[in-house]
């Protein structure tokens, strides 16, 4: 047994006999202790993104592996990459166990399988340039340790996710990002604290990595994917802040450019459609960059 995530804590015995209130503040605590156990972590998970950087600048793709609840989270924070910062779906893989259809559930089977894990991360054919994050609560799950280790023989930056000090999955992990969370208030239910903590540093790292590569301006997610009325009035409002021009200019200018900020942006910026393309990809993406030399 993993005593980090799937210990039996003594202090929350008789809990089946405790108030409602109490059983949620003992719950609070849970999730509140999880979150400050991500504060440790956040060097070796900065170290994970300025290496992971230069690998998907030169095009690499981003590979998520998880089991059980871990696959949930990991799924989760990949598919919205692309709404939220523009990121590629081509540039995108997730190696789930046990999953394909979540209305079902897992089949909880797959998690203990590592020949499964190998192959479903070879079939995404993974190599040098991409970056695989792999998540595991106890990080023992074999389907996951062993799709990192294929990552790892096949040259792909690896980093593991756990919420332990010591687990196999760290093994074949160029970065280990321990998240110490403890024995959950339900015995074993890694759904709880350890879920949480694993959502959290998903966030950080998946959302400073899109910062660093350039979708955002600010803190205005300028490469958000506008396919709703609500977003393409965020998106006007956007060009409104950055631009200084009038919201009417700043609507003509998005369906001028199709929707697209970063284009929109430099076209009230004096660009013609093709210079604008050409600053972006003179910038690496990056609408600031593109702006400075617009106006220099």
């Amino acid at each position: 047994m993993n005593a980090a995530t799937e210990g039996v804590g003594q202090r929350f015995k008789g809990l089946d006999t405790w108030s409602t209130q109490d059983v949620l503040e003992a719950l609070w605590t849970g999730q509140s202790r999880a979150v400050a156990a991500c504060l440790s972590a956040l060097p070796t998970l900065a170290a994970a993104v300025e290496e992971a950087l230069a690998r998907l600048e030169g095009g690499g793709t981003l590979i998520y592996v998880g089991a059980g609840t871990s696959a949930v989270l990991a799924a989760l924070d990949g598919l919205e990459l692309g709404p939220t910062f523009g990121w590629p779906r081509d540039r995108l893989r997730l190696v789930l166990a046990g999953i394909s259809d979540l209305t079902v559930g897992f089949d909880g089977t797959v998690e203990d399988d590592p020949d499964e894990g190998a192959r479903r991360l070879a079939a995404t054919g993974c190599g040098p340039r991409d970056v695989v994050i792999a998540v595991s609560a106890g990080g023992r799950s074999a389907f996951v340790v062993e799709a990192l280790a294929e990552a790892a023989r096949r040259g792909a930056l690896t980093i593991a996710v756990a919420c332990t000090t010591t687990a196999p999955l760290f093994d074949p992990a160029r970065h280990r990002v321990a998240v110490v969370t403890g024995d959950e208030v339900v015995a074993g239910s890694t759904r709880l604290g350890a879920a949480t903590a694993q959502k959290a540093i998903l966030n950080l790292f998946s959302t400073t990595l899109m910062v660093r590569l350039g979708a955002t301006y600010d803190n205005l997610m300028v490469n958000v994917r506008i396919d709703n009325v609500k977003l393409r009035q965020r998106a006007a409002d956007m060009l409104v802040r950055i631009t200084g021009a009038a919201e009417d200019a700043a609507l003509a200018a998005l369906d001028r450019a199709a929707g697209d900020i970063k284009t929109a942006a430099l076209l009230l910026a004096g660009h013609t459609p093709e210079g604008a393309a050409a600053a972006l990809t003179q910038s690496g993406g990056r609408l600031r960059a593109a702006l400075s030399a617009a106006t220099s």
